[in-house]
């Protein structure tokens, strides 16, 4: 069993930066691929990035140039630098582990962007 604590959320204003953090315990070892989720109100829960054990990412469209993914292997930790923030960014926002064949999914951090 995984357990996901996401943390860093918070309001900021447009074109700022936030780092979110996303911390694994219990059954890591079993973890591959880690991913940021992003959900605003009234829309649908979208793939924002994405990372692999050996480091491949993949990143949405419209964050692709301002966000980063990285991960760090040793600390079970994943994290989202999130640069030149816009309003559309507000989203609460999910870290979600594969550990084949189980799915595992934080408690979510609120990202708040003010124009």
């Amino acid at each position: 069993q995984v357990q996901l604590v996401e943390s860093g959320g918070g309001l900021v204003q447009a074109g700022g930066s936030l780092r979110l953090s996303c911390a694994a315990s219990g059954g890591i070892f079993s973890i591959n691929t880690m991913d940021w989720y992003r959900q605003a109100p009234g829309k649908q829960r979208e793939l924002v990035a994405s990372i692999t054990r050996g480091g491949s990412t993949n990143y949405l469209d419209s964050v692709k140039g301002r966000f980063t993914i990285s991960r760090d292997n040793a600390k079970n930790t994943v994290f989202l630098q999130m640069n030149s923030l816009k309003p559309e960014d507000t989203a609460v926002y999910y870290c979600r582990a594969t550990a084949a064949p189980h799915i595992y999914w934080g408690q979510g951090t609120q990202v708040t962007v003010s124009s």
